[in-house]
């Protein structure tokens, strides 16, 4: 594995790699692509097996729900971590947020935890849901790559 350099990670450093959770990810697509395949072939067969019974607005709101749901578990799908030299940028379910690692003062992932948690300088806390406990040995790796990160990238004047 290449060793960072003082401007940052070099091309290709696996310590740096995105932060992406497995089970969660997958499950996600499937359900979401299932979801709306469903909802598009109710509003389709619907008037067919029951006409006179729905308006064109039901069909479109039929659809419409599915596209909500599937636009859901993609967001789901698409929880991460981007690190890089400066920080990293945590993409979770609704909001995307930036930290420097300087803002980073620890990394936890005890029992009990569904995802990472970052604890900021400011008191605040910081769900990392790209590693998630339900990757299992792999979720307990990439806390600890993280913890690695954060170690790397915020050197104190000593090491107490």
């Amino acid at each position: 594995m290449p060793a960072p350099t003082p401007d940052g990670p070099r091309a290709g450093d696996e310590l740096h790699r995105p932060f992406r959770p497995r089970a969660a990810r997958v499950v996600s697509l499937v359900l979401g692509a299932l979801v709306l395949a469903l909802m598009i072939g109710i509003a389709v067969l619907l008037p067919r097996v029951a006409p006179d019974r729905q308006s064109p607005l039901d069909l479109v709101g039929i659809v419409g729900f599915g596209a909500l749901v599937a636009w859901f578990l993609w967001r789901q799908a698409s929880v991460r971590a981007v690190p890089d030299a400066e920080g990293v940028t945590v993409r979770n379910l609704l909001l995307t947020r930036r930290v420097t690692w300087a803002e980073v003062v620890s990394v936890r992932f005890g029992h009990g935890r569904p995802w990472v948690q970052l604890d900021l300088a400011d008191g605040d806390t910081l769900a990392v849901m790209g590693v998630q406990r339900a990757d299992g040995p792999r979720a307990d790796a990439e806390a600890r790559r993280m913890a690695t990160l954060v170690a790397l990238h915020s050197p104190t004047a000593r090491d107490d």
